[in-house]
């Protein structure tokens, strides 16, 4: 089984933050070998109230944290590997999800474009692949197109069909591959290629908790397996 691990939501937010890297190296001395996809938002903002202690008065830019980028440069290439997961990952004001649902061309270029110049920023852009996963699963079809003008050769999806609706049949157009379980959610189960998503939000349900950590490294210890980084699993 080739297996690989992505966390979503990796930010400066002090309730998703770098602390789930503790959750990584807990698994990785229980099963060395394996391989994580963090995906970060540019300027993670929450808005909307909801779960106490999300909201931030300002968007969290990268480059106004430089220990947060600086510990993201010096992860191992060969164990670490970073993914764009929107700029704000909501649209302020009106949503904390759903960034690059619904967006027209011109506005899907200006928040890649914003991502893009983030990177640089803040001294990340070499670490980056390119590689996007929306906020909440959802973009439009323009932002496929978009993206992938910009230099995006990788689009990590949900196969749900709450998300599908949101493509537009894009997703049968470019480079994508779909994640396959989010526990609790969606549990673990061996297949040939196992695409596992977790969330480093500690109000997530899906959070990679101590939880999360035991049960994985309990069906990982059931299984012959090798780590994988997501463009080394079979694309769509």
């Amino acid at each position: 089984m080739r297996i690989n691990i992505s966390i979503d939501d990796v930010s400066p937010h002090p309730l998703s933050s770098l602390k789930v890297l503790e959750k990584c190296a807990r698994l990785l001395d229980a099963c060395p070998g394996l391989k994580f996809s963090l995906f970060v938002p540019m300027a993670y903002w929450r808005t909307i109230p909801g779960t106490p202690d999300t909201c931030t008065e300002k968007p969290l830019f990268l480059n106004e944290h430089p220990i947060f980028c600086d510990t993201l440069r010096r992860l191992r290439r060969d164990t670490f590997e970073l993914g764009y997961h929107g700029f704000f990952h909501g649209v302020p004001g009106r949503s904390n999800n759903d960034e690059l649902q619904g967006l027209d061309l011109d506005a899907a270029h200006q928040v890649i474009e914003s991502m893009i110049t983030m990177a640089n920023r803040s001294g990340l852009f070499d670490v980056f692949k390119p590689i996007l996963r929306p906020p909440a699963w959802r973009m439009s079809h323009t932002c496929f197109q978009a993206a992938y003008e910009k230099g995006v050769r990788l689009f990590t999806l949900s196969p749900d069909d709450y998300a599908l609706a949101t493509y537009g049949g894009a997703n049968e157009y470019y480079p994508s591959i779909y994640y396959d379980v989010n526990p609790p959610i969606k549990s673990l189960r061996e297949q040939v290629e196992l695409s596992v998503v977790y969330h480093a939000c500690e109000w997530d349900i899906n959070y990679l908790s101590d939880e999360r950590v035991d049960e994985l490294i309990a069906f990982l210890s059931k299984s012959t397996w090798e780590g994988s980084f997501i463009e080394e699993l079979n694309q769509a």
